[in-house]
């Protein structure tokens, strides 16, 4: 027996109708969550609040089992999983501030991302205090959370020594906007449209893993030729971000060349995306039930084009990177984490992958249709942004290969199982797909007339910000923009 089917066989059957399992568990089996996670068996993989009850969604690493466990809280009240298992504190704080529920014993009682301006009418928002650091010759440096450019608001507070970095400690959710309040009562084509707007960069990975929730609901499935779509839209999706973070992570270390070059890739890449359906980031095509755009004539045409060029341009620019000192003197080395620290937050994406951690939901959890495709998952030990870079190489060329698999393969037929209203009590919903940046969780409990009672989407950020901050200690303050730039977390994403 596994340490899942050990938790699961501790709880008490919820109705679904999906293949997953849900089990209710007492406090005290709850409470022994936490150093079960710390432990590793299984890996926490969601945690949010529902009404007066706390969810927690939970992978098993060896058999890729995913389940949900549920506490139904007593006065608004539940034994806190961080207090043993970092990874779920700012999960915690976060359903602390949206739904009411306290963690009891959680080590960090500050809001999240509540900033102080929730029911209060002053316009001043309260202060936030930041972990202290005490030493000889310390200081603090404060970033954000305004920046320069067009990138979105995080305030990221330093302690240094001399060039050093002894701490850094975030402060997010400038961008929260209440999307699953928003998606509270909202019909189920308008809640699909909520959810590909929670990160625009992730707009078809959070369509895809949105609309597979409902789909498992509804115990429907999308029609062949819409799967298939789905998937090439995703593969674009990959390249894109892929090309931009390469360009960025490169142009960090003052090489705009690379930079430049990633950003032609990249615009060919959405270029083709708009020809093909219609939008360049391919916003609003996956639905409920299949996609609201077929592939194009021109875009037929177009893609093989771009398939072959990319693939002709890109190994020279591998070879430039890896062939340039001072880009290596940047990367290598840089901003390392390790393989243990990756594997207790189940870090997800380039992230995990370049420390070791395996997983991804195409190949781990597999989903139509990855399950017929033929693609390798690349990891690397090193943890440096080095290797979070090479990830990302690898991946555009799987990206490459994936999407001239499905092109050559791509079915004819319907796009869309129309979802229709059901009679009894609501049903819930779960899926997990691959975002660029990693594995992306929908949970969603629907009404009969395909209303959204409530809806939970969890972005891979949750587990990247908190080893960012680990990462770049003993580095020094003018190599933080690169390495953040090679995790790319989602502020968007995170903030919801």
């Amino acid at each position: 027996m596994t340490i899942l089917s050990d938790i699961l066989a501790r709880g008490r059957p919820v109705s679904s109708h999906q293949p997953w399992p849900r089990v209710t568990l007492d406090a005290e089996a709850w409470r022994e969550l936490g150093p079960q996670l710390a432990e590793g068996r299984p890996t926490l993989s969601g945690l949010w609040a529902d009404g007066d009850a706390i969810h927690a969604a939970l992978l098993d690493e060896l058999t890729h089992d995913l389940a949900v466990v549920t506490l139904d809280c007593e006065n608004g009240r539940y034994p806190s999983i961080a207090a043993a298992h970092p990874p779920a504190l700012r999960l915690e704080r976060a359903a602390r501030d949206l739904f009411g529920l306290t963690a009891d014993g959680c080590p960090d009682a500050r809001p999240w991302l509540d900033h102080g301006r929730w029911g209060e009418v002053s316009d001043a928002p309260l202060p936030y205090t930041f972990l202290p650091s005490e030493g000889e010759g310390l200081h603090q440096l404060a970033v954000g959370p305004v920046h320069a450019g067009i990138i979105e608001p995080g305030h990221f507070r330093f302690t240094i020594n001399g060039e050093a970095i002894v701490r850094l400690e975030a402060r997010l959710g400038y961008t929260h906007k209440g999307v699953e309040d928003l998606m509270s009562g909202a019909g189920l084509d308008h809640a699909a449209r909520l959810a590909g707007r929670v990160s625009g960069d992730s707009t078809v990975a959070y369509a895809l893993a949105f609309s597979r929730a409902a789909e498992a609901a509804l115990g429907i499935e999308a029609p062949p030729r819409a799967i298939w779509l789905r998937a090439l839209m995703a593969e674009l999706e990959r390249l894109a971000n892929h090309f931009g973070d390469i360009g960025a992570i490169c142009n960090d270390a003052a090489f705009a060349l690379m930079h430049a070059q990633c950003g032609v890739l990249r615009e060919n890449v959405l270029r083709a995306a708009h020809a093909s359906f219609g939008h360049r980031l391919m916003k609003d095509c996956i639905v409920p039930g299949g996609v609201a755009a077929d592939l194009t004539e021109d875009g037929a045409k177009r893609l093989p084009a771009l398939i072959a060029e990319v693939a002709r341009q890109f190994p020279e620019l591998i070879e430039l990177y890896d062939n340039t000192a001072s880009l290596q003197d940047r990367t290598v080395g840089a901003g390392i984490l390790k393989p243990a620290l990756a594997r207790q937050f189940g870090c997800g994406g380039y992230v995990g992958r370049a420390s070791g951690r395996a997983f991804d939901a195409r190949h781990s959890l597999p989903y139509a249709p990855y399950d017929a495709l033929t693609f390798d998952v690349p990891v690397f030990i090193a943890g440096d942004i080095d290797a979070r870079v090479w990830v990302r190489i690898r991946e555009v060329e799987q990206s490459l290969s994936l999407a001239r698999q499905i092109l050559d393969r791509l079915p004819e037929g319907p796009l869309r199982a129309a979802p229709t209203p059901f009679e009894g009590e609501a049903r819930e919903g779960m899926a997990m797909v691959e975002g660029f940046r990693g594995d992306i969780l929908a949970w969603l409990r629907l009404s009969g007339d395909l209303r959204i009672e409530r809806c939970h989407l969890r972005d891979p950020s949750w587990f990247q910000w908190p080893v960012l901050e680990s990462v770049v200690e003993g580095n020094i303050v003018a190599d933080f923009p690169i390495c953040n730039k090679s995790f790319n977390c989602a502020y968007s994403g995170h903030d919801l």
